[in-house]
């Protein structure tokens, strides 16, 4: 159930969120996936100082997250033969997660950038076996290390990129519904969770003590 009454995005049976605008109810199936959702947003300019400290290609496949929100496995699982055959840098992506397809244009550079380091199956290759792809928890630690080196606050990993674009979408829109059509939740609740994402982190924050830098 939806209502548009409050100032409070609440998510049934214990987990709570918080918006100036949104409440959203959900039940115990929606309720167990966002207690997944530990991942934190991250502000765009701290992001941009973290990707520069990864190995290029897990620095490449961030900046396409980050510009298209999706999730790190699906970055990592193109193909080398769909790439080089989309039309105008248009392509079908299937969500590994959901089973859907997403379409998405890829802008020119970065479309060049891929191109230009794909591997023979796999845009992202194995760095042990060509004919895989490059896994998630690779991408993971560099992300790790690099927010270590920069002592960033919170929990920064490979998803932290999905929710910092939904953040931007719904900040640029105003429109949480469009929000959710492109994420192709089944649940508004989650996407709330996302595109509110730099509320919650910043009241998780203000809650932390303070540490020595």
């Amino acid at each position: 159930m939806r209502n548009y009454a409050n100032h409070t995005c609440i998510c049934r049976r214990g987990v709570l969120s918080y918006s100036p605008v949104y409440i959203f109810r959900t039940d115990n199936s929606t309720r167990n996936e966002v207690a997944n959702l530990r991942s934190d947003w991250v502000d765009p300019t701290e992001l941009t100082h973290i990707l520069a400290a990864l190995t290029p290609p897990n620095r490449l496949a961030m900046e396409l997250a980050l510009h298209s929100g999706l999730r790190i496995s699906d970055v990592l699982n193109i193909r080398t033969d769909a790439l080089l055959a989309a039309n105008n840098r248009r392509l079908t992506i299937r969500e590994r997660k959901t089973g859907k397809a997403r379409r998405l244009t890829i802008p020119a550079k970065l479309y060049d950038r891929m191109a230009a380091q794909a591997g023979r199956v796999y845009v992202w290759p194995s760095r042990t076996d060509w004919r895989k792809p490059r896994t998630r928890q690779a991408v993971y630690k560099d992300v790790k290390r690099a927010a270590k080196l920069f002592r960033a606050v919170g929990v920064i990993t490979p998803h932290s990129a999905r929710k910092t674009w939904a953040v931007g979408q719904l900040s640029r829109d105003g429109d949480i519904q469009r929000v959710q059509r492109l994420m192709q939740h089944s649940d508004p609740a989650v996407t709330a969770i996302y595109a509110l994402a730099n509320v919650l982190t910043t009241r998780k924050k203000s809650r932390q003590p303070p540490t020595l830098r």
